[in-house]
């Protein structure tokens, strides 16, 4: 039942897409204009290659053969938009050496009433009457009458279908179903359980959360729709389950749909993480492709040019008049607003983004940076206590000339330092023999190891820390040494949590103005590169995160922590912080 083209094989989507993009004639916010500039890329340098023909011939399958089945358009054909068309070329069209689809997993983010599940379900068709035999199409989600959205979905677009129709007409409905009259049986059944046609071995099945009973489903398309609403570890063990049985399928495909929602820690948090990292340039990510339609700028949440951004179906399946009925109801309720942001604006009240792009972590880097080049100077540091267990840092930020350089020195356990080597996949050894991690203690950190290198800021180098800030929660011992023995360092405790944004956003503008220098310390740049904030919608506020659960950003806090005192304490040190000098310029 396949339908016939209608465009030629050179046509290309993407590029006309990107163009408009380019050129102003589509909105799209940062996610979107990144995984483009991506994919272009990637065809010119041949990283994977374009095929026109598979692209084209999958859309002019659906507007063929799939159609509304519910609202007013029903039961009109399916008319794709030029974002649609892009984004199956892109799932279709981009092919390896083998002239296997490229990407495995696709996760499309995009703000309520833009045809999500609707796109869904007409990839489900494709999948289920279109393509290999022995075809297995799961709908999946965390209860069996959710799952059942886009499986009835497909199975009503199959009736409507003009070439069932025919064969219904013709058969009559007794004979449609009478394996005897078809003995290739490529008609499609609705069976007690699944669609099925028998003819081509091909199923569509829906499943609720069972991570065990998953196992060897071999899923060569699996539609995980509203991702957001998939509750923590169920959805996270559900999700794998589904990616590793894919793996005797060259062509298998995990597609995420979803809105932004309100569970955290849940699989939709841990996708958007993955997505944006690749995104930002650094990541061993190769088969992923997530197209984020999401706003750039929270505090334009109701600007309908920023929320077009998230919302590419505008003036197609969701009106300017209805958001803009929409936006004056959240503008006189707070939690109308909330809701407004996470299904419209596609942000979730927490929402955790990686940070930094590759680029701009890498502008950050140079030269060794050397404590005997900043002898005389004053500083603020930071300090990074961690667990007793685990990787300690303490930082260092001296200002000369407007420009800002950080100087950052860790410690590990030393009986540790191997299988933490191990675990964290990171070559501490490699770390220490540059003098950039320090052995301390045997299974716990020795926290007068960190006295000692403040002592020997002073006393060898003539470095003068003036505040050092810490985590609230770190060791009182250690704060109580480092504020005696006639030193007298001043501590100053630093709230780990959206307390962090001034600094955030100060630390952000040096990096973009390429004021803030990390030299050639590679363990300090593995901690900005593990860096990502989750962002309160409430509070227009950003904390620092990690990019994964086992990664280490202890650097990234102790640099903020001095930041924040900087900011606190500068109308006491500031005038000595600039480090003037007679002479300098």
């Amino acid at each position: 039942m396949a339908g016939k083209g209608k465009r030629k094989a050179g046509d290309n989507w993407i590029y006309t897409y990107y163009q408009g993009i380019k050129n102003g004639k589509f909105i799209v916010g940062r996610w979107i204009s990144l995984i483009y500039e991506y994919i272009v890329n990637g065809i010119s340098e041949k990283r994977f290659l374009f095929d026109a023909k598979k692209a084209n011939d999958v859309i002019d399958w659906i507007e063929t053969h799939c159609y509304h089945t519910e609202g007013a358009l029903a039961p009109s054909p399916i008319k794709l938009e030029v974002w649609q068309k892009a984004m199956l070329s892109c799932m279709y069209g981009l092919v390896d050496e083998e002239g296997h689809r490229y990407f495995r997993e696709t996760l499309l983010v995009v703000g309520r009433k833009n045809g999500k599940t609707k796109l869904a379900s007409s990839i489900g068709a494709y999948e289920f009457r279109n393509q290999e035999y022995g075809s297995r199409v799961f709908c999946i989600a965390p209860k069996l009458d959710q799952a059942d959205l886009v499986y009835n979905d497909i199975w009503q677009m199959t009736t409507l279908d003009p070439e069932y129709k025919v064969l219904k007409e013709t058969l009559g409905e007794k004979d449609m179903h009478n394996k005897k009259i078809h003995d290739d049986g490529l008609v499609p059944r609705h069976r007690m359980s699944d669609l099925a046609i028998p003819g081509t071995n091909s199923i569509v099945k829906k499943i609720a959360f069972s991570a065990k009973k998953s196992d060897g489903f071999n899923p060569s398309l699996c539609i995980c729709d509203e991702i957001a609403s998939w509750e923590g570890d169920a959805g996270l063990k559900q999700y794998e389950v589904m990616k590793s049985g894919m793996g005797a399928r060259p062509e298998g495909i995990l597609l995420s749909c979803t809105t932004s929602g309100y569970i955290n820690d849940s699989i939709y948090d841990e996708m958007v993480k993955r997505a944006t990292r690749f995104l930002l340039g650094d990541s061993k990510e190769t088969r992923l492709l997530p197209f984020l339609y999401m706003i750039d700028e929270v505090g334009k949440w109701n600007d309908i040019n920023e929320l077009a951004k998230a919302n590419p179906n505008l003036n197609v399946s969701v009106s300017v008049k209805y958001m803009l009925e929409e936006i004056a109801i959240a503008e006189g309720s707070l939690s109308k607003k909330s809701e407004f942001i996470t299904k419209y604006c596609c942000l979730k009240s927490n929402s955790s983004l990686a940070w930094l792009d590759a680029q701009a972590i890498e502008s950050c880097t140079g030269e060794e940076l050397k404590l005997e080049d900043f002898r005389g100077c004053y500083c603020v540091a930071g300090i990074d206590l961690s667990r007793t267990t685990d990787l300690t840092s303490a930082v260092i930020v001296i200002e000369k000339n407007a420009e800002f350089y950080v100087l950052a020195r860790f410690w590990l356990p030393s009986e540790r330092i191997e299988e933490l080597t191990a675990m964290d996949g990171v070559p501490y050894n490699l770390y220490m023999e540059r003098g950039l991690l320090y052995p301390s203690g045997t299974n716990i950190i020795d926290y007068n190891d960190v006295f000692q290198y403040f002592r020997e800021l002073v006393e060898k180098w003539e470095i003068y820390p003036l505040k050092v800030g810490y985590d609230r929660y770190s060791a009182t011992y250690l704060v109580q040494q480092m504020g005696q023995n006639g030193y007298g360092f001043h501590m100053d405790d630093v709230f780990q949590g959206f307390n962090l944004d001034p600094a955030i956003q100060e630390v952000e503008a040096h990096i973009k103005d390429h004021a803030l220098h990390i030299g050639d310390n590679d363990l300090l740049k593995i901690h900005f590169y593990n860096s990502a904030l989750k962002i309160s919608t409430e509070k227009g506020r950003a904390r620092l995160v990690k990019i994964r659960p086992n990664a280490h950003i202890d650097g990234m806090a102790s640099l903020l922590d001095a930041f924040i005192v900087r900011q606190k304490w500068w109308n006491d040190v500031g005038i000595q912080l600039q480090n003037h000098r007679e002479g300098d310029q």
